[in-house]
This record gives C-alpha cells, sequence and structure tokens, in this order.
C-alpha cells in the first residue's frame, strides 16, 4: 500500500464505522426494547460490514481471483445500500422529531418500529432501482457545432465512451456490450476518455478484448484516467496500444485536419498542462478537440485556442447526493455540452460505475457527436 493512501484510508474507516454506528443506535432505538439476543448480533453484524469495502478495497487494489471479486462486489453492493439507508436513518429521526407534536402521548412511540421498517424497505427499494439503472446503458446523440471545422468533418461522428471501469464488477460481458453498442452507432472515430479500467490488477487485454475489436474510420483514441493512475498506467497503455488503439499522452495528431489533443490525468498539472498547450499554437488553426478526463483547466485549454474540450470522470455524481456535491464542484460542466468562452466543454456521464454498482438521480451513457 502506498505509504500517501494511509491517512485517506483511515479517515474514510472511521466515517464508515461512525455511519455503522449511527445505523445500529437507530435500529436499537426504534425497535426498543430489542433484547440482547437480538441486538447483539446486529452489532456484530454491523460491526464486520462497517471494516468490509475499504477491506475488499484494499485486496482488490492488490490481488484478482473469484473470491476477492465476489468479496468486492457484496461490499461495494452493502455501500451503495449503506448510503441510503443512512439517508432513511436521518429521515426517521426527523420523522420521529414531528410525531411528538402531532400524536399525543406516547403514540408517537408506538409507531416507531413501522416508520422503521418502511424507511428500511425504501432504502432498499432505492438501492435495487439503483442497481437497474446501472445496467441500462443510454446510446445519447448530441450535435456540436466547431468553428473552423475542416469540410470533410462536417456530419462525421465520434463516439465518446468514459469510465467503463473494467475489473472485479464490470468485465469482459459489459465491455461486450458496449462494443455492440458503439458498432450499432457506426462512429467515424472513437474517443475513450479515461478510466477504461478500475486501476485492478486484472489482466487489461482480456477485460477489454471486445472493445479492442472496435474499427472505425479514423481510428480510436484513448487517455489515461485518474483510476488508470490506481495501477499501473503503463501497463494499461501498453495492452491499448497493442490493440491498435492510439494513446494519446501529451500528444497531438492530425485527423484529416481536424487537431485531436489528449493529455493523461498525470499530465494535467496547471503548469504543465499550460507550456504543453500553449506550445501547440492552436489560436486561430483549424477546429481542436482536447482529450482531458476531468472538466477542469478550463481556463488553460480556452486560452489556448482549444475548439472543444471532451471530459467524463464525474459520474454525474453517479448516486444521490453525490450528485449535488458533483454538480457543486464542477458546476454546469459535471454534465453535458456548455460553452467556457470561446471553448466549449462536453462531459460524459460515463458507462460504468465505481463502488457502488448503482446509480440514482444519473444514468450510464455512451454518446455519438455529431459535427456540424
Amino acid at each position: 500500500m502506498k505509504a500517501r493512501l494511509v491517512v485517506p484510508i483511515l479517515s474514510v474507516q472511521l466515517f464508515l464505522c461512525s455511519v455503522h454506528w449511527f445505523l445500529f443506535f437507530t435500529w436499537t432505538h426504534f425497535w426498543r426494547p430489542l433484547p440482547p439476543a437480538a441486538s447483539f448480533p446486529l452489532g456484530v453484524v454491523l460491526a464486520i460490514l462497517s471494516v468490509s469495502f475499504m477491506a475488499a478495497a484494499v485486496l482488490g487494489y492488490r490481488f484478482s481471483n473469484w473470491l476477492v471479486r465476489a468479496g468486492y462486489l457484496l461490499a461495494c453492493v452493502w455501500l451503495g445500500l449503506l448510503n441510503f439507508l443512512f439517508f432513511g436513518a436521518l429521515l426517521a429521526w426527523l420523522v420521529d422529531i414531528a410525531l411528538r407534536f402531532l400524536t399525543p402521548g406516547a403514540t408517537h412511540t408506538a409507531l416507531r418500529p413501522y416508520l422503521a421498517i418502511t424507511l428500511i424497505a425504501a432504502s432498499v427499494a432505492a438501492a435495487g432501482y439503483g442497481f437497474l439503472n446501472a445496467r441500462f446503458i443510454r446510446q445519447q446523440r448530441v450535435s456540436v457545432k466547431l468553428p473552423n471545422l475542416p469540410p470533410s468533418w462536417r456530419g462525421r461522428s465520434a463516439l465518446v465512451i468514459s469510465d467503463i471501469h473494467l475489473g472485479h464488477i464490470n468485465r469482459m460481458g459489459f465491455a461486450r456490450r458496449i462494443t455492440a453498442m458503439a458498432r450499432d452507432l457506426d462512429p467515424a472515430i472513437i474517443f475513450i476518455v479515461g478510466d477504461l479500467f478500475d486501476g485492478t490488477p486484472a489482466d487489461p487485454a482480456e477485460l477489454a478484448a471486445p472493445l479492442f475489436e472496435l474499427r472505425p474510420p479514423f481510428g480510436v483514441y484513448f487517455i489515461g484516467g485518474n483510476h488508470e493512475e490506481f495501477g499501473d498506467a503503463r501497463h494499461y497503455e501498453d495492452a491499448v496500444r497493442g490493440a491498435g488503439m492510439r494513446v494519446l499522452d501529451n500528444d497531438r495528431v492530425d485527423v484529416d485536419g481536424l487537431q485531436i489533443v489528449g493529455v493523461a490525468y498525470r499530465s494535467t498539472y496547471p503548469l504543465q498542462l499550460r507550456a504543453y498547450l500553449e506550445g501547440l499554437r492552436l489560436v486561430g488553426g483549424p477546429a481542436s478537440i482536447l482529450l482531458n478526463h476531468v472538466p477542469n483547466r478550463l481556463p488553460i485549454a480556452e486560452h489556448a485556442g482549444v475548439s472543444l474540450q471532451i471530459s467524463g470522470h464525474t459520474h454525474g455524481g453517479q448516486v444521490f447526493p453525490f450528485s449535488l456535491i458533483t454538480k457543486r464542484a464542477f458546476g454546469k460542466f459535471a454534465y453535458g455540452l456548455q460553452r467556457f468562452g470561446n471553448m466549449q466543454v462536453f462531459t460524459s456521464s460515463g458507462a460504468g460505475t465505481w463502488g457502488p454498482p448503482m446509480r440514482v438521480g444519473t444514468h450510464p451513457e455512451i454518446v455519438l457527436l455529431t459535427f456540424e
């Protein structure tokens, strides 16, 4: 384990333990009197579950076998359910306080078990919906007008694929589904804008084999995301190169007059990115597209003359309430086609998931951009 990750891991673990304690306190309070024969096993189960995700994550980024994958999947499903159970518990206390003022005597106490079971059932239903929603990948279509677009590119389309997170949960079958959808859309070019892999030690060539079969007329272009950095980024990039895809790591390529620029996640420190982009002298030239995994560094890209930045990373927040946090962090650039000065920015919510294999308030997608 990298030393710099110890403090974040311990901080997250402390938070998860606190959430599980809150659930235990809430449930035992609302089902009072709960006999020791029930409360003790409940406490033990929640104590084990409180360390399940971090333990599974640490093991999952070091080993890859069916037992580790199964444990990681179960831990991630519980993490997603925990999110809704936590807010259900908060709501239970708020409703209980309201009932103290609205109902006479001890009536509100008698209603506590029914309130608890109702909110637990609602939490399970929300998690179930999120799990199903995350499996239903949408095909989105967006038209983009770019200044100085070469005439040959008018009417052509580019498929944007991001955040598939191939690893312990999303495996070859998931990649096969996306490949079939990509073939149906028949793009002229494909951009894979980071987090193709989840950072686990699984064989990247095996996991992404269906995607590696894609052969659009103008090629497939890949940039690394933050999850490639969790593992051996060069190992993933070598697998992508070996499949015939073009890896863009501080690289520019002219594709039939259209300038495609790509920067890996590790290359987006402001001073480094500014020096690289300004050295390309894009201002006043043909239309240019910057592949940057995160929708940030926008003033740098716009000043350098980039026409369109394509990003992923955000997942749209993936699960409520993280969608609100993501919106706060990235503003309107958290999702969709937006404008920043003279530059346009497109951010996809991605096709896969990280952590809980669920989506509530967002949707998985691949996006066909048509140039006008």
